[in-house]
């Protein structure tokens, strides 16, 4: 696990710049930062959806269930027009999205860090980066509504703390990959 990990140490930092980048832009413009999610939300939703049904025609010969993929395509454009024509409903619908996204991707990246434990030190930051997406997680799910001003600002600090923790561990694995090169 470590080796790749190690070889693509550039990868975990430019996800780490962007968070904190992220993180940033979230604290300086705080009602665009959501606005801006829940668009982009419906944009990429409205957008996968058509893809989608195209795909299904065009698959109709060939798959005996392309209806599937129709329909997943129109409930994809069903999203994508809620979206952009409701998007304060939207936004309450994208925050308990995101509060399940944080949850599972910090149980995924507390398991990779206790994993990490045998074959690196101070695998602390991917560890205490998925603690505090759970967290992060949990607290949106108990009080969606409690200001999404109030959320974003977490969010950003989320994303700043995260990010600077994953540049310090992609600079760590930095650090393994040139132990492998030799």
């Amino acid at each position: 696990m470590l080796r790749p990990m190690a070889r693509y140490w550039w990868l975990l930092a430019l996800r780490g710049v962007a968070a904190i980048i992220f993180g940033i832009l979230a604290f300086a413009v705080p009602e665009v930062t959501l606005l801006v999610l829940v668009l982009l939300f419906g944009i990429y939703a409205l957008i996968d959806g058509v893809l989608a049904i195209v795909s299904a025609f065009q698959q109709r010969q060939e798959n005996d269930r392309w209806w599937v993929v129709l329909l997943e395509g129109l409930a994809g454009v069903a999203a994508g027009v809620v979206t952009l024509l409701f998007p304060d409903a939207a936004t309450l619908f994208l925050l308990i999205l995101i509060a399940v996204w944080a949850i599972f991707t910090g149980i995924m990246e507390t398991i990779a860090a206790i994993r990490l434990r045998r074959e690196i030190e101070n695998e602390w930051a991917l560890g205490v980066t998925g603690v505090l997406s759970v967290i992060l997680g949990v607290l949106l799910l108990i009080n969606p509504g409690a200001g999404a001003l109030g959320l974003i600002w977490v969010i950003g600090a989320y994303a700043v703390i995260a990010g600077v923790l994953m540049l310090y561990l992609a600079f760590k694995l930095r650090g393994s990959a040139q132990k492998f090169a030799v």
